[in-house]
């Protein structure tokens, strides 16, 4: 990792037109390196009249057509990559729990980049050499684990790998390792956080100072519940494996106001998911990222599914975005109303008596939909409170718009994830 004496790269506080100039110039590469070397996009490209002597500006990516998940799983597993095997050191994949997963390869510079970013990051969430980080997230297919690790170590810290599972050891590794810092997903922190109050350890006297959580959206009210639990600052990663893995942006510890996106790495853009059409700088729609260093694996124009906006820059040169509200593969029609699972979160978590931990089942009752929640008490005493049932049922209605059955049941009822927690299941 390059660092000024300040401890960052320099881009990270490059004027605004230094920037820019970087970008184009590498997205130029970027567009002529998949159109030559990956037969996927090449046919794309030609199936949409463009053709890489199109891109003379950054405004003119709007010329070109959007990569989807559907387009790297028809061309599963290797028909995306744009090196040859030889030079492929590397190879990642999605769960696959909705089809055919899809398959990212990395060259050994695109592992070094990604370390980079990911080193980049860490230090942005107030990482530094000395420090020890516990990282429990999965390691294997999974971009989370290795990615972390490899940025972690990058940065010259201590890495403490200890995957996801055994909730029981890993309090037992924080407690006696004295870990710095945590990278994990958010619904698995709540676990850990569980069973640190199950063993009588008093948060405020482990080592830990921060929390970077990723891989899942979280919202608001979550962050506030991890910090006030664990007595230390919890911040954003975000990224997906289709576009290099955790470190695409990072949320800074001075801030705290959205992740920062490595833009001279990850060209972002904002579209309103349904037309396709651009949106402004503010304006909420769909992320699509363009890659505009990676060697194996070059993503043009991927559309993440994610919901958020763009906002300007804060602690560094570079633009935020705001926190995911949802994903437009994961919202729920109900009735007409478009519902995301981090709504019903966000007033959950507004009544203090119920916890995070939460379930969504979705049935047909004739014609009509029908929405079941279960939510866990923090106290045994308040399972099955019909009053405080009301009060979430008249939230859900007021501020989401549409009627619920809560059920509230009691602490530890719910089925814990050890990785990316599954909120929502859709019987229609």
């Amino acid at each position: 990792m390059s660092e000024s004496k300040i401890g960052l790269d320099a881009i990270e506080n490059a004027s605004i037109d230094e920037l820019r100039a970087v970008q184009l110039s590498r997205l130029k590469e970027s567009v002529k390196h998949a159109y030559q070397n990956s037969k996927a996009y090449r046919e794309k490209f030609d199936q949409h009249g463009v053709h890489p002597d199109d891109l003379q500006s950054l405004e003119d990516l709007a010329k070109f057509p959007f990569t989807g998940k559907s387009d790297l799983r028809d061309n599963y597993p290797f028909g995306f990559f744009a090196k040859p095997m030889e030079d492929i050191v590397r190879v990642h994949a999605s769960s696959g729990t909705t089809g055919k997963p899809t398959v990212v390869g990395y060259t050994q510079n695109d592992i070094d980049t990604w370390a980079n970013v990911v080193a980049r990051s860490i230090y942005a969430a107030g990482g530094r050499k000395q420090d020890k980080v516990h990282i429990s997230y999965g390691y294997g297919l999974f971009t989370g684990g290795l990615g972390a690790h490899y940025g972690a170590e990058r940065l010259g810290c201590t890495v403490i790998p200890m995957s996801g599972g055994q909730t029981a050891k890993q309090v037992q590794l924080i407690r006696d390792f004295d870990p710095d810092l945590i990278m994990v997903t958010p619904s698995y922190m709540l676990n850990i956080a569980d069973e640190i109050e199950r063993q009588g350890i008093d948060p405020a006297k482990l080592a830990l100072r921060c929390g970077i959580f990723g891989a899942e959206p979280w919202t608001r009210a979550m962050r506030d519940e991890i910090e006030q639990r664990m007595s230390f600052d919890a911040v954003d990663i975000y990224g997906l494996s289709e576009v290099m893995g955790p470190g695409v942006a990072q949320e800074c510890i001075e801030s705290k106001d959205g992740p920062v996106i490595w833009e001279d790495h990850f060209y972002p853009e904002i579209i309103n998911p349904e037309t396709g059409e651009l949106v402004a700088d503010g304006e909420e729609g769909e992320l699509v990222f363009t890659s505009l260093t990676k060697e194996a694996m070059p993503i043009i124009r991927y559309r993440t599914r994610d919901l958020t906006r763009l906002l300007p820059p804060t602690s560094r040169s570079m633009r935020r975005m705001d926190k995911i509200t949802g994903r437009s593969d994961d919202m729920l029609i109900i009735r007409g109303v478009n519902v995301f699972p981090t709504q019903f979160e966000e007033q959950l978590l507004s009544i203090d008596k119920l916890s995070p931990h939460y379930h969504i089942t979705v049935d047909k009752k004739g014609n009509m939909d029908s929405i079941k929640l279960q939510v866990e008490a923090t106290d045994v005493s308040n399972a099955n409170n019909e009053q405080l049932a009301k009060e979430l049922q008249h939230k859900i209605k007021t501020f989401i718009g549409v009627s619920c059955q809560v059920s509230l049941l009691e602490p530890k009822s719910l089925a814990r994830s050890e990785g990316k927690a599954i909120r929502v299941t859709d019987n229609r």
